[in-house]
C-alpha cells in the first residue's frame, strides 16, 4: 500500500525522476553497465535452473542410465516422478525463500540456496539406485526453487526502472543458455563408450556433476556483490542503501536522481511501517514471536487485501499459464517427443533436442534488449498465440501420420520445425516476461513473500506437467498438443483482459496500476504527505534542483550514446 508514498504526495517528484532517468534498451544497459554486470553474474542462478531442466531429458534417454535405473525409467508413472520430484522440491524451496529473503537478505539467500543445490547434485552424480536420484533431485530442487525466486528479486530491486525488464529478463536468458549447453553436453557425452550396451556410466554422471562448477562460482562471487538497496532500507540501513544506489547509478549521492529514488523507497517503507504499527500495535516489540505473527499477517494480507489478492492472481495465473503452454513437457521429454515424431536413433533425437535449446536461447536475446521499449503485454499475447498455433499444427500432423512417419518424413520434419518455432515463441515471450511480472508487482514490505507465492505456482504446475506428460503422451497422443494449445490460447486472453501494463514504472509506482486505493483515505493521505515532507521528498517536486554533478552525468551519458 505504498503507492501514495511514492506517488500520491510526490507525483511531481516522480515525474522529475522520470525526466532524469536514462534510455531503455541497449543504450540503457551500456550506461548502467555496472548493474548490468552484477545482474549477469547473479543470473548464474538462472543458468543452474536451465541446465538442471535440460540435462535430465538427455540423461533419461541414455542407455547406461536406463540400465542402471531401469526400474524407474521403464514405467511411465515412475519416470514422471523421476523428472517431477525436482519441481516438488523447488515448490517447497521457493515457499521457504520468501521468509529467508526478507530475513537474511536477497544476497545471503542466494548463497544458502547454492549450498543446498550442490548437496543435491553430489547425491545425484554419485547415485547407484533410483532412490538416490529421487532424493538428490528433491534436494537440488530446494536450491533451484530458491534461486528462481531470489535472483529475479535481487535483479529487480537493484535495477533502474528504465532497464529493469531487461535485467530481470537476463534470468530467462541464463535459463535458456543453461538449457542450450545441457542439451549439447548430453549430446557429446552420449558417445562416451558408445551409444549402445558399451556406453559408460560416465556419460550421464559427467553432465550431472558439471552443475557444480557454475554453482560454486555463483555462491562465492555473490559475496562481493552489493546488497539490495530496498532490502537495506527495510532493515533501517539507509546510509548503505544510498551508497549502493549512488555506485549503481554512477552518480553522486547528492544528485537528484539518486536522492529521489532513495526517498521514494524510504517513503514507501515508512508508510508501510507506520500503517503496520497502527493495524497491529500489539506486535511492535521486536521479539521473534511478534515478528513471526507479523509475517503470518503479511501472508494473510495477500488474501484479505483486494489489491494484493489481485496481484496474487496476476502473478500466480501468469505462472500457471506459463507452465501449461507445455514448454517443460517439451524440455523434459524432447528426445522422446522427437522420436515419436519420426526421428530415428537416440543421437538424432538428442541432436534435434539441442536445436530446441539453441533457438530458445537466441530468441531470448531480443527480449533482453527491447522488452522495456515494447512492453510486457504485447510480447506475452503474441507469444501465446504463436505457441497455440504451433501446438495445433503438430497435433494435426501427428493425428494424420503417427502410424506412418517412416513413409512421411517431410511431415515428420515439419512437425519438428513447429516444435522449434514454439521454442522461439516461448523464448522471446513467456520465458522472460512472466518472471519480470512476478518480480515487479509487489509492495516493498511483502515483496519477498509475494514473489514466493507466485513463483511457487510456477513450480507446482511445473511438477504437475512433468508428472502427467509421459502418461498423456502414452494414452492420448496428439491430444496432448491440443491440450497445451488450448491453454496457450487461454493464457493470451488472460493477459489481454486481466493484466495491466507495467513497462517503465518504478517498483514504488506499481500500486497505481493495480488500483490500490486502500491507502488513499483521508487519514492515510495525510500520513503519506507528512512522510514525504518529513524526509524531504516533496522538495524535489519542482524539478529545479538538478545539481551540477547530475547535469555532468547526463552530459556524459549523451556523449556515451553518441560514441
Amino acid at each position: 500500500m505504498g503507492g501514495g508514498a511514492a506517488g500520491g504526495a510526490s507525483d511531481y517528484a516522480a515525474k522529475h525522476r522520470q525526466a532524469l532517468q536514462g534510455q531503455s534498451g541497449w543504450a540503457g544497459l551500456v550506461h548502467n553497465r555496472k548493474i548490468f554486470a552484477n545482474a549477469v553474474f547473479a543470473s548464474l542462478g538462472g543458468l543452474l535452473y536451465g541446465y538442471n531442466q535440460g540435462v535430465f531429458s538427455g540423461v533419461l534417454s541414455m542407455h547406461s542410465f536406463d540400465q542402471r535405473m531401469a526400474s524407474a525409467v521403464d514405467n511411465p508413472m515412475t519416470k514422471g516422478w523421476l523428472v517431477s520430484i525436482l519441481e516438488l522440491g523447488a515448490w517447497v524451496g521457493v515457499l521457504c525463500t520468501g521468509y529467508l529473503a526478507d530475513k537474511l537478505s536477497r544476497k545471503y539467500t542466494i548463497v544458502l540456496a547454492v549450498c543446498v543445490f550442490c548437496a543435491g547434485v553430489v547425491v545425484q552424480a554419485a547415485a547407484f539406485h533410483p532412490s538416490s536420484i529421487y532424493g538428490g533431485r528433491f534436494v537440488t530442487g530446494l536450491g533451484v526453487g530458491s534461486l528462481s525466486m531470489a535472483v529475479p528479486l535481487y535483479n529487480a530491486e537493484l535495477s533502474p526502472p528504465e532497464v529493469r525488464g531487461s535485467l530481470v529478463a537476463l534470468q530467462q536468458l541464463a535459463i535458456t543458455f543453461g538449457i542450450l549447453i545441457s542439451f549439447w553436453i548430453d549430446y557429446g557425452t552420449n558417445y562416451i563408450g558408445g551409444t549402445g550396451s558399451g556406453q559408460s556410466e560416465i556419460a550421464w554422471r559427467i553432465p550431472l556433476a558439471l552443475q557444480l562448477v557454475p554453482a560454486i562460482i555463483l555462491g562465492v562471487g555473490i559475496l562481493w556483490m552489493p546488497f539490495s538497496p530496498r532490502w537495506l532500507v527495510n532493515q533501517g540501513r539507509d546510509e548503505e542503501a544510498l551508497a549502493v544506489l549512488s555506485r549503481a547509478r554512477r552518480l553522486p549521492v547528492n544528485s537528484d536522481l539518486v536522492q529521489i529514488e532513495f526517498l521514494e523507497i524510504r517513503a514507501q517503507h515508512l508508510f508501510e511501517k507506520e500503517t503496520n504499527a497502527l493495524k497491529f500495535p500489539q506486535f511492535q516489540d521486536g521479539s521473534f514471536k511478534s515478528n513471526f505473527k507479523l509475517g503470518v499477517y503479511d501472508y494473510l494480507s495477500l488474501l484479505t487485501s483486494r489489491t494484493l489478492l489481485y496481484r496474487v492472481t496476476v502473478g500466480s495465473m501468469t505462472m500457471f499459464f506459463q507452465q501449461w503452454t507445455g514448454v517443460n513437457a517439451i524440455l523434459y521429454y524432447a528426445p522422446s517427443i522427437f522420436s515419436d515424431l519420426g526421428l530415428t536413433g537416440n543421437a538424432t533425437s538428442l541432436l534435434a533436442t539441442g536445436v530446441v535449446g539453441a533457438v530458445m536461447f537466441l530468441a531470448t536475446i531480443p527480449a533482453v534488449i527491447w522488452i522495456d521499449k515494447v512492453g510486457r503485454k504485447p510480447v506475452l499475447i503474441s507469444g501465446a498465440f504463436i505457441m497455440a498455433a504451433c501446438h495445433l499444427i503438430v497435433a494435426v500432423l501427428t493425428a494424420l501420420y503417427h502410424n506412418s512417419w517412416a513413409t512421411h518424413t517431410t511431415a515428420g520434419w515439419a512437425a519438428c520445425t513447429f516444435v522449434w518455432i514454439f521454442s522461439v515463441a516461448f523464448g522471446y515471450s513467456w520465458g522472460p516476461c512472466s518472471w519480470i511480472l512476478v518480480a515487479e508487482i509487489w509492495p516493498l514490505s511483502i515483496r519477498g513473500k509475494g514473489i514466493s507465492i507466485a513463483a511457487s505456482a510456477n513450480w507446482m504446475n511445473n511438477f504437475i506437467v512433468g508428472q502427467v506428460t509421459p502418461t498423456m503422451l502414452t494414452h492420448i497422443g496428439f491430444g496432448t498438443f491440443i491440450f497445451f494449445g488450448a491453454f496457450s490460447f487461454l493464457g493470451a486472453f488472460f493477459i489481454m483482459f486481466f493484466v495491466p501494463e507495467t513497462k517503465g514504472l518504478t517498483l514504488e509506482e506499481m500500486d497505481d496500476v493495480f488500483g490500490d486505493r486502500e491507502g488513499l483515505g483521508v487519514a492515510d493521505q495525510q500520513r503519506q504527505n507528512a512522510i514525504a515532507d518529513r524526509i524531504g521528498l516533496t522538495a524535489y517536486s519542482s524539478g529545479k534542483h538538478t545539481s551540477d554533478a547530475e547535469k555532468s552525468s547526463h552530459e556524459q551519458y549523451d556523449d556515451e550514446g553518441k560514441a
